[in-house]
């Protein structure tokens, strides 16, 4: 079983950046697959960025790339997201979710992941 407790949401101007964190317990870590989803009002929730808590790359979706940067903090036991240059369209509650040996075909598949945090919201707005 897995528990996942975000935080860090809030209010941002466009252009500006906001650091998500997600606080992970889990019993065991291996072959655990964490990443981060979103909703927005009156769309379906959608992938963001994943990675493989032991390691083994990342994965983003193309809106994503070269603004969101997915981390975690094995000490810490944290995932991050950090997200700059964010854009009006990025308004939404954001998920983090835990999956377990998800291949890199299913890894941004929401159906995938057994766990769920209770999602932060993140507004962009001027």
């Amino acid at each position: 079983q897995v528990q996942l407790v975000e935080s860090g949401g809030g209010l941002v101007q466009p252009g500006g950046s906001l650091r998500l964190s997600c606080a992970v317990s889990a019993r065991s870590f291996v072959d655990l697959a964490v990443g981060w989803f979103r909703q927005a009002p009156g769309k379906e929730r959608e992938f963001v960025a994943a990675t493989r808590w032991s390691g083994g790359g990342t994965f983003y979706a193309d809106p994503m790339k070269g603004r969101f940067t997915i981390s975690r903090d094995r000490v810490k036991s944290t995932l991050y997201l950090q997200m700059n240059s964010l854009e009006l369209e990025d308004t939404a509650v954001y998920y983090c979710a835990a999956g377990s040996r998800l291949i890199a075909g299913r890894i941004s598949l929401e159906a995938a992941y057994h766990s769920w945090g209770q999602g932060t919201q993140v507004t962009v707005s001027s």
